[in-house]
């Protein structure tokens, strides 16, 4: 996919080293200025990445069908991406998202706050050569 060829907007790296850091508010932010400078598809990893984050962030907070919803979205907007793109490791990152998501759906909203923390996992990134 052309799109996976282009550089990564800089807010973005910012949004996913929030993420990484478990700061997913902050990583909604810096993410979404990248979505919304980004005009061609790459804008769409961006996206898809913050509503992954907004997922965690809606777990962290106790909203099950916030977090349902975000996992949704987050689906649509990456699917079409190959495993790597730009560097990120999309494909990892839907199967973790996929993980935590059928844990919530497992858990129910009764049992929501049993939810395991530790399946929170990192965006991982190939390091550029530049």
């Amino acid at each position: 996919m052309e799109a996976c060829k282009g550089k990564i907007h800089p807010s973005a790296i910012r949004g996913i080293q929030a993420f990484n850091q478990k700061q997913y508010f902050e990583a909604h932010e810096e993410l979404e200025i990248a979505w919304r400078a980004e005009k061609g598809a790459l804008r769409h990893v961006y996206r898809g990445i913050l509503q992954i984050g907004l997922a965690y962030y809606h777990i962290l907070r106790g909203n099950y069908r916030g977090a349902v919803k975000m996992f949704t979205y987050s689906r649509y907007w990456l699917s079409p991406f190959p495993d790597i793109c730009c560097g990120i490791q999309l494909g990892k990152l839907r199967q973790d998202a996929l993980q935590s998501e059928n844990t919530l759906l497992q858990l129910g909203e009764a049992k929501m706050s049993q939810f395991p923390l530790e399946l929170f996992k990192p965006v991982l990134m190939e390091q550029s050569e530049e």
